[in-house]
């Protein structure tokens, strides 16, 4: 498999083909070395809550932005020290959070709206109300790990990142409560597991290093079925075929093991353990909104 080279050179191209609905897929190795960025949008009576949870989980919940206030749908101010809200989405680009995403998905009273597709929320943002979150993306640091040759299969395959819901419990916050960690899963050599943990654990503002790795961390994170994600796609192996059973058995290596990340998907499900009453809006996992800000500008230590 060889690497296809993203069509688009910035976060502000990715946004205005999101607008214009000629980029509708998901935003892995897009615009390589630009941040990408989980939204969730909430009615505000639950926003003081929602800063909480991410204080105290900040692993899968690492806060970007918020809106400047209530209602406000195109200007945001970094929650990240040391960082302005114009490193985000510089002068001059504008910003429409209900449009600048591929694909969107919408809660009703904590539960799916299945009725219809997304393609933006114009017709669902209350003016007068909801607040936005900017939540960090482990699509993020993929640009460092593809200058390394370790580029995760599902950007060489044009896939979408395989993501799980597991029992490890989140830290309860306010109406937030009985939650799970979201992960994202990418397969490497076990041999190269020490490397990618090294790369990634700088990005901490967009999950850092892995919180587990190995066939035996499918179980220890309650994984049902690591052929069975509930979210993205399927995963495969190094060689672009599909493993086999969930032991990763017929059809891969038991040198080639599963590294798990904190996922910006977490705070979806948050909401669903909550039962949310009214309307809350959200990125489709794997559809990112991407911004301003290079990802280097955001490496700790």
């Amino acid at each position: 498999m060889t690497l296809t080279k993203s069509t688009f050179a910035t976060g502000q191209e990715v946004r205005q083909a999101a607008r214009a609905s000629t980029h509708t897929g998901p935003t892995a190795g897009l615009a390589p070395g630009y941040i990408q960025a989980n939204l969730i949008v909430l009615p505000s009576k639950y926003a003081a809550d929602f800063r909480s949870l991410c204080q105290r989980n900040p692993v899968p919940c690492p806060l970007l932005a918020e809106s400047t206030k209530p209602g406000l749908w195109n200007a945001m101010k970094s929650c990240i020290p040391n960082i302005t809200s114009t490193t985000l989405i510089h002068p001059g680009n504008d910003l429409d959070l209900r449009r600048d995403i591929p694909r969107y998905l919408v809660y009703r009273d904590g539960k799916i709206d299945e009725s219809a597709r997304h393609p933006d929320l114009r017709a669902t943002w209350r003016d007068d109300d909801h607040v936005a979150f900017l939540i960090g993306c482990s699509f993020s640091f993929e640009a460092a790990l593809c200058d390394a040759g370790l580029a995760p299969g599902h950007i060489v395959g044009g896939r979408n990142v395989p993501m799980y819901r597991t029992t490890l419990p989140l830290n309860p916050a306010g109406v937030f409560t009985g939650g799970t960690y979201v992960v994202s899963m990418r397969l490497y050599q076990e041999d190269d597991v020490e490397r990618v943990r090294a790369i990634t654990s700088p990005y901490a503002f967009t999950h850092g290093e892995p919180i587990a790795w190995g066939w035996e961390s499918v179980v220890t994170l309650g994984i049902a079925d690591i052929m069975k994600p509930e979210w993205g796609d399927r995963p495969l192996g190094l060689d672009g075929k599909e493993l086999g059973p969930q032991d990763g058995g017929a059809g891969a290596s038991r040198d080639v093991v599963p590294l798990f990340w904190g996922c910006g998907v977490t705070p979806q499900e948050a909401v669903v353990r909550a039962r949310l009453q009214g309307t809350v809006m959200a990125h489709a996992p794997g559809h990112m909104l991407v911004l301003d800000c290079l990802d280097e500008v955001l490496k700790v230590g």
